[in-house]
């Protein structure tokens, strides 16, 4: 009985810790959408999926182990679990194990997601140009709204927009000589600037924001190069995405883990369950005490035996020779009569 009000309690907190995981996933979910268009691989999409799928059989799962837990207290209703025990233990094993690899995704996605962001950006950055071109019409915005909201500048730092054409065409004057040597100077016949987009302006700048001839000294007379930083956000965009990222998929995974600690608390303990429950039928005496195990033998003849078991749950036997059923009905128990053939 005490074993069972455990049960009964840990299933109700997975539960809970279930229908959390599914908030965790779509909120998740909102936060990729927004600067998904900045990713290549999108490696990242697969984890609120699989969030919200574990979450939600989390809370199928243990709100069936809060039936079972209930219907254990008596005997007699036991015995309408006892040959759907042995599945639901090896259901929720299989369940633990992918609770687990979950988990260990929301850690181990790092490398993948920072490749992703650098390759993703890198080609933003080059369609930042590109208003006119269907399908990359919006990247200009996209990127503008990046770096405002995440108070960076370019892929690594404000210098990669000196690398890139960031100004389209159609703006520049292609009868001033000057833009036309520019064109020609350059390998790529890219109109390459020594400046960065105003989006990259932090708000913090105590004078106007300077994002022309950056490197100029002559030009910006006065101009204080240890506060630069005041005047062009610094950090990469790439790291900020990270470093946003990183913290939500790093609690994320402490989450899953915790969910996983309960739900190997709740394999144990039905388990047990299952195996005392079966003894206790066989000894006929439900006031008697019974053994209970997690592994009778080893794990292999373990699972032999149990997939032995699971194959002939349904199978046609003679009511004498069924072995689903209990071999001893003592005075007081009902017990359940498999299928007759």
């Amino acid at each position: 009985m005490r074993l069972l009000e455990v049960l009964w309690l840990l299933n109700w907190i997975s539960v809970v810790s279930g229908l959390v995981l599914v908030v965790l996933g779509l909120f998740l979910r909102v936060e990729v959408q927004r600067w998904v268009e900045l990713m290549e691989e999108q490696a990242i999409l697969y984890v609120p999926p699989m969030l919200i799928s574990t979450g939600l059989a989390a809370c199928v799962i243990n709100f069936l182990g809060v039936r079972l837990s209930l219907d254990c207290t008596d005997l007699n209703r036991f015995l309408r679990w006892k040959l759907l025990l042995l599945p639901y233990v090896c259901s929720t094993f299989c369940f633990t194990s992918c609770i687990l690899v979950g988990a260990l995704t929301c850690f181990s996605i790092h490398s993948t997601l920072e490749d992703s962001l650098f390759v993703g950006l890198r080609d933003a950055m080059r369609s930042y140009k590109d208003t006119d071109t269907p399908g990359r019409c919006l990247m200009k915005k996209n990127l503008d709204l990046l770096q405002l909201h995440m108070h960076c500048c370019g892929n690594t730092d404000h210098r990669d927009w000196t690398r890139i054409q960031w100004v389209s065409t159609r703006y520049l004057d292609l009868s001033s000589r000057a833009v036309r040597e520019r064109l020609r100077s350059n390998v790529a016949g890219q109109y390459l600037m020594d400046g960065a987009p105003f989006s990259c302006c932090s708000p913090l700048s105590p004078w106007p924001c300077i994002q022309n001839q950056l490197t100029n000294r002559l030009v910006h007379l006065g101009f204080d190069r240890v506060g630069q930083q005041q005047n062009l956000w610094s950090r990469g965009c790439r790291l900020a995405l990270m470093e946003h990222y990183t913290g939500l998929l790093r609690s994320t995974g402490l989450t899953v883990l915790l969910v996983w600690v309960f739900e190997l608390l709740v394999l144990t303990g039905v388990r047990y369950l299952q195996t005392a429950m079966e003894n206790l039928l066989l000894l006929g005496d439900p006031e008697s005490e019974s053994d209970g195990w997690i592994l009778e033998n080893s794990l292999a003849q373990t699972a032999r035996s149990n997939l032995g078991i699971i194959k002939n749950l349904g199978k046609c036997y003679q009511v004498e020779v069924d072995p689903n059923i209990n071999t001893v009905e003592p005075q007081g128990f009902r017990t359940t009569s498999g299928p007759q053939a």
